[in-house]
């Protein structure tokens, strides 16, 4: 079985586990799809988020999904783009390793992330796509707990970036 599926979709309404939430480090709402995640599930999680003390770059933390699809959202707060010389990419693979792992510790079977720090924060696509590939690929070679992970890209651009790096890593290791 394929556990990794990278769709075009809107995220808010997949009834996962919990859907991930590209947050900024205040966890409180912004644009893109913090907006779209905190709009869909309601006044609620604002209120939550007020209480849980914000995120660091890279860190990730639970909440539940309120009036979402998906029963939690796990927030993350990605890099800023500053050029790729200041661990820009060390904490994007952060953001999507310390998702899985808070996944896995929660027991959930199903996650689905969307395109983390490509919008707002500028970190390149094809770039992103690659790193959050890699780390996926790493993270269930050794896991057993999750058994489907979704990629979930907003626009057909960002859908061909990920199809794009799933086949460039897929190429020399085993599916999963």
């Amino acid at each position: 079985m394929k556990r990794v599926e990278i769709i075009q979709a809107d995220i808010t309404s997949l009834p996962v586990d919990a859907i991930v939430n590209a947050a900024n480090r205040t966890l409180l709402g912004g644009g893109g799809v913090d907006g779209a995640i905190h709009a869909a599930a309601g006044k609620e999680l604002v209120e939550f988020c007020r209480k849980m003390g914000g995120c660091r770059t890279g860190q990730a933390k639970v909440s539940p999904g309120f009036k979402l699809a998906s029963r939690f959202v796990i927030h993350t707060v990605g890099p800023i783009w500053r050029g790729g010389n200041l661990g820009e990419d060390d904490l994007l693979a952060s953001c999507y390793r310390n998702c899985l792992e808070l996944a896995v510790k929660r027991h959930f079977r199903s996650i689905a992330f969307p395109s983390i720090s490509t919008g707002a924060y500028r970190f390149p696509l094809l770039r992103a796509a690659g790193i959050a590939m890699r780390t996926m690929q790493d993270f269930l070679a050794t896991d057993t707990t999750l058994l489907k992970v979704y990629m979930v890209c907003f626009d057909l651009k960002t859908l061909n970036a990920f199809m794009l790096a799933y086949r460039e890593i897929t190429r020399t290791t085993v599916d999963v």
